[in-house]
């Protein structure tokens, strides 16, 4: 089992970055892949980005945000990332951290989840 915490969350203005950060606690971080995911008012909960286990070679990204975000993981820290650049008012939701055992990319099947942290893009 694994406990996530998120943090790095703000108020940005629109085209501005931000880095999130997710803690993980245990010691097999790097057996989990990792992703993120985002709601925003109103809206489902919709996939963002997600990065494999052990060495994250291999990465996955919503359409609307590839290009823009970046995911990565340092199994050191038990850490994953999510630098956020050219950050629109369309990016504004709760992001959370979440983990699996399972595939990377199967977006459904993300059973370890954060509390979330606010992101918030707007002039």
């Amino acid at each position: 089992q694994v406990q996530l915490v998120e943090s790095g969350g703000g108020l940005v203005q629109p085209g501005d970055s931000l880095r999130l950060s997710c803690a993980a606690s245990g010691r097999t971080f790097s057996l989990y892949n990792m992703g993120w995911f985002r709601q925003a008012p109103g809206k489902e909960r919709e996939f963002v980005a997600a990065i494999s286990r052990w060495s994250g070679s291999d990465r996955y990204y919503a359409d609307s945000v590839k290009g823009r975000f970046t995911i990565s993981r340092d199994n050191a820290k038990n850490t994953v990332y999510l630098q956020m650049n050219s950050l629109r008012p369309e990016d504004t939701a709760v992001y959370y951290c979440a983990a699996n055992r399972g595939s990377y990319s199967d977006t459904g099947s993300y059973d370890y989840w954060g509390q979330g942290t606010q992101v918030t893009v707007s002039s």
